[in-house]
């Protein structure tokens, strides 16, 4: 507690957030289509396999947040929190499990919100869990209900998608900005080849340039090739105060920083349609909050459900000027490059169960910056930035994380 006082005596106590916040554990199932596995049975594979890595108990949990986007919708399944808690085993003691939802960002907004909890000092050890299930339902109804995320009213009533949404910006900009097609498809090239080396990644193939360029359309310019897939999965993460890792002797990655901001949720309503300005905004605040430069960044994992933006998240990211990040796509954001992007194939390969997503993103971070990513793993990884989105734009969470 921090005493504001006068000359004379103490106005105001107020609590400082000082409390270090460590990642200690990882967890998460395969993405793909999980046909043989439910909502329930992936939440609880990821969270076990988290807690395992951990080294913990479930006594050791104070608080689990849960990350989903469309249970209601798609398995016609609400109230997640209790579910996960429920069969997880951990209903038993009480403990107390919630549910965060925020589109496709929610495993990114559920990660700050547990984050929050262990600054704050209410709690020492949180579980954090993103899971969705969405090869339920296929066809015309999981278009319908993907396309929740966009404005209901402004947008999906008169057809929209969010391919279709994507589409539209990737096809103004490319005009504005004199960037071919090329420059799209090589932001899925690189994802293929990373995912190729991912066992948990939806897809393993890697991806030659034409066959990138020439797949099947979806909404032009956009092809197959350009969108993410829908997918099955969950992600796990153990989080702790700095001073339950010290007295349990845990190692962990430190988060350095969160953020959130917001912009319109109508594309139209913005005063840009490339422009991810809940973006610019986010990562702003955390990287004055890490107190580092971009140049310290080691490596990123950004929310590339389409390849547009892949691209301008590279610049709203603040690695690119706007429009020049087609300069970045062929050899800077690979494996060995200047700014190595999505080592983990990213939501193109390793996969897009929306809810997942952020704790996922985290999950291949903690891998990175612990020496446990396999054949993917960067040399020398010392920071990491996490872009996780929701829909298109609306709202941005970033992650900072480092030793």
């Amino acid at each position: 507690m921090l005493c504001i006082r006068n000359s004379e005596k103490c106005l105001l106590w107020v609590r400082v957030l000082s409390n270090e916040v460590y990642i200690i554990g990882a967890g998460e199932t395969k993405f793909g289509e999980l046909w043989n596995k439910s909502l329930r049975n992936l939440a609880v594979e990821a969270g076990l396999k988290a807690i395992e890595d951990a080294g913990i108990y479930s006594r050791d949990v104070d608080a689990i947040y849960g990350a989903n986007s469309l249970a209601g919708v798609i398995n016609q399944q609400e109230n997640i929190g209790a579910l996960i808690a429920d069969f997880s085993g951990l209903s038993a003691d009480g403990i107390p499990s919630l549910r965060i939802e925020s589109s496709t960002a929610s495993g990114g907004a559920a990660l700050r919100d547990a984050y929050l909890s262990i600054k704050s000092g209410e709690y020492d050890v949180v579980v954090v869990g993103g899971v969705e299930k969405m090869t339920d339902i296929h066809g015309n109804d999981i278009l319908e209900k993907s396309s929740s995320i966009l404005d209901r009213e402004w947008e999906a009533f008169f057809g929209a998608t969010p391919a279709a949404m994507a589409a539209l910006i990737a096809r103004k900009y490319m005009h504005d900005f004199n960037v071919e097609k090329e420059a799209l498809s090589m932001f899925s090239v690189n994802d293929h080849l990373n995912g190729s080396k991912n066992p948990d990644a939806q897809f393993r193939n890697k991806l030659t340039i034409q066959q990138a360029m020439n797949a099947t359309a979806v909404a032009d310019p956009l092809n197959m090739m350009d969108c993410s897939p829908l997918s099955d999965g969950a992600a796990a993460l153990v989080l702790a105060s700095e001073s339950y890792t010290k007295k349990n002797n845990r190692e962990g990655i430190r988060i350095l920083s969160s953020a959130v901001a917001e912009d319109y949720l109508a594309v139209g309503s913005r005063k840009s349609i490339y422009t991810l300005n809940s973006t610019k905004l986010a990562v702003e605040k955390a990287f004055r909050k890490a107190q580092i430069k971009r140049s310290d960044i080691s490596f990123m994992e950004v929310h590339d459900s389409f390849s547009i933006y892949g691209l301008l998240e590279l610049e709203d990211l603040g690695f690119a000027e706007k429009g020049k990040a087609k300069d970045l796509v062929y050899d800077e954001i690979k494996l060995d490059g200047s700014i190595p992007v999505n080592p983990s194939g990213g939501l193109k390969a390793k996969g897009d169960p929306y809810g997942a997503v952020g704790v996922g993103q985290a999950v291949d971070a903690y891998k990175q910056l612990m020496g446990k990513a396999g054949d993917n793993q960067i040399k020398d990884a010392g920071y990491a930035l996490i872009h996780n989105m929701a829909g298109t734009g609306s709202s941005s969470v970033i992650h900072i994380l480092g030793e």
